[in-house]
C-alpha cells in the first residue's frame, strides 16, 4: 500500500510504474481508485497509470478540514511531484474531472492532455443542489440506509452487480469512519465554483466521454465541454450508459480512450 504526505493529507495511490507516458486519473464522488480497474487493464503496461483516492474517500486520510476542488487539484499536482513526474495526462470521472479541469487551469505546463469522463465545468441548478444536499444530510444524519444508497447506486451505475459492490463499500466506509465523513466532501461538491467561463484557456488536447443516460450530469454539459475547450480532439457518447460509463461500459470507453492517448505521440 502506497501513501504520500501531500498538503497535510495522507494520500493513497497506486502506480503501475513503467516507462510509458504517465496518466493520472481521479475518481467520482463516493467512489475510489478501484473504479478505474477496467482502464488499468486496458492502459497498462503501455501507459504508466496512477490512480488515487481523493480527500474524503477510499484509503486517503485527511485532516478533516474544509477543502475545495482547487485543493484537490493541488493534491494531484503534489502526487505528481512525489512521483517525479513533470508532465502527465490528467483526467477523471465526475468530481475527478472537476479537479482535473482545475489542474489544467492552475498548472497548464504540467498537463499533457485531459481525459474528461462523465463530468462538467459548471454547477448544478438550485433544484438539483437541494436534492444533493438532502442526500448528504440524510447520510450524515442516519447513515447509508438502503433506500438512500440504492437510489444513489441507480443514479451512478444502474447496473445490479456493480451497484451491490459499491453499496457494500459505502456501508463499510460509514461503519469505519462514521456517517459524518460525508460532510466535508459534500460541502466541497455543493459549493464548488463554475469554471465554464475559463474553458477556452485550456488549450491542451482533450477527450470528453459521456453516457447518454447520465442523469447525474446531463449530456448537455458534455456538449458545453466539447465546444468550450480550446482543443477537444475526441468526443465520445456511450449509448445507454449512466454516470459511471467507464466502469459499466468499458468496452465502449476504452478503445477511443486508448486511441486518443496513442495519438498524443
Amino acid at each position: 500500500m502506497a501513501f504520500a504526505s501531500i498538503n497535510g493529507q495522507r494520500i493513497y495511490f497506486e502506480d503501475s510504474g513503467g516507462s510509458g507516458p504517465a496518466v493520472i486519473l481521479g475518481h467520482g464522488f463516493l467512489m475510489d481508485h478501484t473504479m478505474f480497474e477496467p482502464q488499468r487493464k486496458a492502459l497498462t503496461p503501455e501507459f504508466r497509470l496512477i490512480t488515487w483516492d481523493e480527500r474524503g474517500f477510499g484509503l486517503t486520510e485527511t485532516d478533516g478540514e474544509p477543502f475545495s476542488y482547487w485543493d484537490s487539484a493541488s493534491d494531484c499536482l503534489g502526487l505528481l511531484d512525489h512521483l517525479g513526474i513533470d508532465k502527465a495526462v490528467v483526467g477523471g470521472m465526475s468530481q475527478g474531472g472537476f479537479l482535473s479541469l482545475r489542474v489544467a487551469l492552475s498548472a497548464p505546463e504540467r498537463v499533457r492532455a485531459l481525459v474528461l469522463l462523465s463530468t462538467q465545468a459548471g454547477v448544478e441548478d438550485a433544484e438539483t443542489l437541494a436534492g444533493f444536499q438532502q442526500m448528504i444530510d440524510t447520510w450524515v444524519g442516519v447513515g447509508p440506509v438502503d433506500p438512500l444508497v440504492e437510489g444513489i447506486a441507480a443514479l451512478i451505475l444502474n447496473e445490479p452487480a456493480e451497484s451491490a459492490r459499491w453499496i457494500a463499500t459505502w456501508k463499510e466506509r460509514s461503519a469505519r469512519l462514521g456517517n459524518s465523513f460525508m460532510a466535508m466532501p459534500g460541502r466541497c461538491l455543493l459549493t464548488r465554483d463554475d469554471v465554464t467561463p475559463r474553458l477556452a484557456e485550456i488549450t491542451c488536447p482533450a477527450i470528453v466521454v459521456h453516457g447518454t443516460d447520465d442523469h447525474a450530469i446531463p449530456i448537455e454539459r458534455a456538449e458545453i465541454l466539447r465546444t468550450g475547450l480550446g482543443n477537444c480532439q475526441s468526443y465520445v457518447t456511450v449509448p445507454g450508459a449512466a454516470h459511471a460509463a467507464n466502469l459499466t461500459h468499458p468496452d465502449q470507453v476504452n478503445p477511443p480512450l486508448v486511441a486518443f492517448l496513442r495519438s498524443l505521440g
